[in-house]
């Protein structure tokens, strides 16, 4: 699996508006800055949230991003989804629509496992685990394992 730009800038840009105060809203000049995101690229992505029901935008002098509902209720798949598409796919192709012969018959069930785990994991952590640096305990035991740091 790989997290593309854009699903990271995503969850990122939507973390600074789950850390922001209630019924505050946010320019996106003001969430690129913090976040390090390119602007004009920031603003497709807000359009894309926006339309995914994720945030809701405000014109005027007070207006800007704001989360369209709390953010434990907002899982960190759902924002990947939004910017991305599905969490998995291979070649572009999602699972359940592959089909293996032979040896690689196989592959399709491992697929299927991956997938279920990556789902697993990021729709079950929220903005506000996340935003408040409280993992949910299974995901801090994955990530304490000194083997998840390594690149082999």
């Amino acid at each position: 699996m790989r997290i593309s730009a854009r699903a990271d800038y995503a969850v990122r840009a939507a973390l600074e508006l789950a850390a922001a105060e209630d019924d505050t809203s946010l320019k996106a000049e003001a969430i690129a800055a913090a976040q390090g995101i390119p602007h004009k690229f920031l603003e497709g992505i807000l359009g894309d949230l926006r339309r995914g029901g994720l945030v809701v935008s405000q014109r005027g002098g007070k207006g800007g991003y704001r989360l369209a509902r709390p953010a434990d209720s907002i899982a960190i798949a759902d924002v990947i989804r939004v910017a991305d598409g599905p969490l998995v796919s291979v070649r572009g192709v999602r699972p359940p629509e592959l089909s293996y012969g032979g040896p690689a018959e196989s592959l399709l069930p491992l697929w299927i496992a991956v997938r279920a785990n990556v789902r697993k994991i990021l729709g079950e952590v929220t903005l506000a685990h996340v935003a408040a640096a409280r993992l949910p305990d299974d995901v801090v035991t994955l990530a304490e394992d000194p083997e998840a740091w390594t690149n082999p």
